[in-house]
């Protein structure tokens, strides 16, 4: 049985308007299904992104978002922030718990708890969800919060913070 819901709105229109720039990914297509390994029962690997580099940018911060969770607010699969202005890339695994980041880059916890990549989780049935890689392009050189941040807080310093924002989708459903 397939759960049937209203889809929820893509969130990035409903935020104060920021240029778009280019984002790109070796492991996730736009609008495709994910891989194996960027599920959570198969790896919870983050994909590959590169994106271009943003004039103004001081830093960058990344984020997963999946606005089809059965919650009034979604869930957050990842989110990493303070990387360095200098960086335009992350390799496949880079929002592993613990892994090596670059500069000052740390990530806040996801709603599952952890501070790392979550992998895709949909309720078994449920309608396919969308997976929201944003890179968003920062004008201060740290956001101003720090590892147990929530999700919501993160969005809120960079509604205020933001020069630019690049996004790529991924959908997913068992």
């Amino acid at each position: 049985m397939v759960l049937e819901r209203p889809v929820s709105p893509d969130p990035y229109p409903l935020l104060p308007a920021a240029p778009s720039f280019r984002v790109s990914s070796t492991d996730v297509t736009d609008g495709q299904p994910l891989k194996g390994d960027q599920v959570a029962a198969e790896g919870n690997t983050s994909p590959q992104l590169s994106w271009d580099a943003v004039d103004g940018a001081q830093s960058y911060t990344v984020t997963c978002f999946d606005p089809d969770a059965p919650t009034p607010s979604g869930f957050w699969h990842w989110v990493l922030v303070d990387l360095p202005a200098d960086v335009t890339s992350l390799d496949t695994g880079a929002g592993a718990e613990g892994g090596d980041l670059p500069g000052s880059a740390f990530h806040c916890r996801n709603d599952g708890g952890t501070q790392g990549f979550m992998g895709a989780a949909p309720p078994q049935g449920d309608q396919v969800h969308r997976y929201f890689f944003v890179v968003h392009a920062v004008t201060e050189p740290q956001l101003g919060v720090d590892a147990d941040a929530s999700p919501a807080v993160v969005s809120f310093n960079l509604a205020f913070k933001t020069a630019g924002r690049a996004i790529l989708t991924g959908t997913y459903a068992h």
